[in-house]
């Protein structure tokens, strides 16, 4: 996978949930971060939402990738203490 071929996608998902795209990490093994922020910070649901869309636009069994989206507002580990207490 390129950048410039992921990147429309999660601006575009990002924008749909009142977002912007701050950063895109894609190694050679296509290990993808992205971070994304808005106005008050992003919140799990924006990145789950970015999640999918990306997703929903590229079958991991063609691709094969691993992805992570970020907050720019919220560590590893308090995404873990939300998805935890969402149980």
């Amino acid at each position: 996978m390129e950048k410039f071929e992921l990147q429309p996608v999660v601006e575009k998902a990002a924008a749909e949930r009142g977002c912007s795209l701050v950063q895109i990490d894609l190694d050679d093994d296509n290990n993808i971060e992205l971070t994304i922020d808005k106005e008050g910070g992003a919140d799990l649901s924006d990145c789950e939402y970015v999640h999918r869309a990306v997703l929903a636009a590229f079958d991991r069994d063609v691709e094969d990738y691993a992805l992570t989206v970020f907050s720019a507002g919220i560590s590893s580990e308090e995404a873990d203490e939300m998805l935890a207490n969402e149980k």
